[in-house]
């Protein structure tokens, strides 16, 4: 079972809270679950026990964040590197042009290598708690164009990152989160998951801690800063057996009439 953690960065940024900027998605919504879109999502968990009441499984969530109005994590992996690389080619072939012109008045040549500093863009700084994805990279928009310091505000922000899960569900030994390793580069190789325990009926509500970056500048240097926030969501457990989600019937065959051979009944 997934969730999705939509969030509007930009806004919660802004607000400096997640509440009314975060929108919760799961796949179960034809098995129950409640309030899909918005900030106060419902999961729906249906149990599964053996004919003399004991637990026959669990379920599986998986939390997966993504960011509002940013670049989508569907483009390639190295797509910012990639368009940072072109804008230094672009730069370099200017420059040589610029040089191979000898007759070029100096404020004419101060004003073309302005543009073209301006159109290289402007790198985040390095710093200890910015250590990896996000470090030494150019500044994008969501269109994939590099950013230069004066419009710093259409930067696309980092994807969001969830830090912790904790609350009632975990403390009542409910659902059992961790943070696990993953092929998938879409998470940075990282993704939230529990095991629940569908044997206990009732709704128990969780907190996410989520952690955004704000771009700031500081000595003149651009970096990206930690924001931690949290937002709540609920898992509801029932003891309903799980059901087909077109038909909403139970386990066993379709409920597809048989065909009616031609010729016959007439």
């Amino acid at each position: 079972m997934a969730i999705i953690v939509l969030v509007d960065v930009g806004n919660a940024l802004a607000s400096s809270t997640l509440e009314g900027n975060t929108y919760l998605f799961d796949n179960m919504k034809l098995h129950g679950s409640e309030n899909e879109g918005t900030g106060e999502l419902v999961t729906a968990i249906n149990g599964s026990y053996w004919r003399d009441g004991s637990q026959a499984s669990e379920q599986v969530l998986n939390w997966l964040p993504y960011s509002l109005g940013s670049i989508p994590p569907t483009v390639p992996r190295g797509y910012e590197v990639e368009r940072a690389r072109q804008t230094d080619e672009q730069a370099l072939a200017e420059l040589q042009e610029l040089a191979a012109k000898s007759t070029v008045p100096s404020s004419d040549a101060e004003a073309e290598l302005n543009r073209i500093r301006r159109s290289v863009g402007t790198r985040i700084k390095t710093t200890r708690r910015t250590r990896g994805r996000m470090s030494g990279q150019k500044i994008v928009d969501v269109t994939g164009q590099v950013v230069t310091e004066d419009a710093t505000a259409a930067a696309s922000h980092p994807a969001p990152v969830i830090t912790d899960i904790y609350g009632e569900a975990v403390e009542s030994k409910i659902m059992y989160p961790a943070e696990y390793g993953s092929p998938d580069m879409v998470t940075d190789g990282w993704y939230w998951s529990a095991t629940v325990d569908t044997s206990r009926p009732g709704t128990y509500s969780y907190m996410m801690r989520v952690q955004l970056h704000k771009l700031v500048q500081t000595n003149g240097e651009l970096r990206w800063d930690p924001v931690n926030l949290t937002c709540a969501s609920a898992l509801k457990i029932t003891s309903e057996p799980r059901r087909n989600a077109f038909t909403k019937a139970g386990v066993g065959p379709l409920p597809i009439p048989p065909a009616v051979r031609p010729g016959r009944g007439a």
